[in-house]
């Protein structure tokens, strides 16, 4: 979401030493795709965890000798670090009780004030700080992927035992935010069963170690094979692995976004999050929803029956995957 507020940065200042401090997840997203100088990785679970952690890496970066820091989190360990750092400008949106540590807070924009998709909460900081004229209109968010890392990806997974003849099925069943974004495993299942009575494709299970459990249950209820590489790949490795598919089926989630940005027709199961604010940027996108009263609720666990989810009828998710997978096969000739 933050990738089109980082290309108008680079492009804003494009001589500039541009350095970016994220997670070591999103700084594996970051790496090769040309939008700073270089990529800080913030570990708060190991060697930057508590107060000496922190400190620790405060030094780090007052040592480079920052001029400016852009906080796009909201959070205000990023504004503490930034002043513990002694960087002289510090910009960010004035909230989470942060603004006394910045030199130019930002007022938050009001509900109607921005188009609701989360990458214009970005965009609209770096246009009232006055680094661009006007929110851009991207209809495709792109990750770049070379030729080698395509090259690894695809001697990976054949390796795993995919086919260089069928298309490929990318699963992404789970989703960090919560199990209330996730749709059951024998809907998943069910899905792959009837998409396999039109298509031998391949079914290409994908996700984290912590979402072992429901990848084996869908495969479980899978009638035929499927290949998981769930929790034996990192999130370095994810754009040129799905870049390698024909087609994505999963949940809102950080897999969805990056399938989308590698060029994948998206079939998107949204339940308790609101697609005009998360889904994927891309016009090759089918959301598949069903909106009880209770939805969007943004709760990480249902509280009542899930029936966000488990009113969408995995015939839908078929019909959807089937219309990509067709205009996919007729644009490939």
């Amino acid at each position: 979401m933050a990738l089109p507020a980082l290309r108008a940065v680079r492009a804003r200042f494009p001589d500039a030493k541009i350095a970016i401090l994220a997670r070591p997840y999103a700084v594996d997203i970051y790496r090769g795709q040309k939008i700073c100088d270089e990529l800080l990785a913030y570990d708060p679970k190991g060697v930057h965890e508590g107060m000496g952690g922190r400190e620790r890496l405060a030094r780090e970066l007052r040592a480079q000798n920052f001029d400016v820091a852009l906080l796009l989190q909201n959070a205000f360990d990023a504004a503490w670090l930034a002043w513990r750092a002694r960087i002289p400008q510090r910009i960010g949106y004035g909230r989470d009780g942060r603004s006394l540590l910045l030199t130019k807070g930002i007022a938050v924009p009001k509900r109607g004030e921005i188009p609701p998709h989360e990458q214009f909460y970005y965009l609209e900081l770096l246009r009232r700080a006055g680094w661009i004229k006007s929110l851009p209109q991207e209809s495709w968010v792109k990750l770049d992927v070379s030729q080698e890392q395509a090259r690894r990806a695809e001697e990976n997974l054949l390796s795993a035992g995919a086919r260089q003849d069928r298309p490929r099925i990318a699963i992404g069943a789970g989703a960090s935010y919560g199990s209330a974004k996730c749709w059951p495993p024998d809907r998943f299942a069910d899905f792959v069963n009837r998409f396999r009575l039109h298509t031998d494709a391949d079914i290409i299970l994908f996700g984290t170690a912590a979402e072992q459990q429901v990848a084996d249950a869908i495969a479980a209820g899978i009638r035929g094979p499927s290949i998981s590489l769930v929790g034996k790949t990192t999130t370095a490795d994810l754009p040129a692995l799905l870049s390698r598919c024909q087609l994505f089926v999963g949940n809102d989630s950080g897999a969805m976004h990056v399938a989308a940005a590698v060029g994948l027709p998206i079939v998107a199961i949204f339940g308790p999050t609101d697609p005009h604010g998360t889904a994927p940027i891309t016009a090759r996108c089918t959301i598949v929803q069903e909106k009880p009263f209770c939805s969007p609720c943004f709760l990480r666990r249902c509280p009542i029956d899930h029936r966000c989810m488990t009113r969408v009828h995995p015939a839908a998710v078929d019909a959807a995957a089937r219309n990509w997978l067709r205009s996919v096969e007729v644009a490939s000739g």
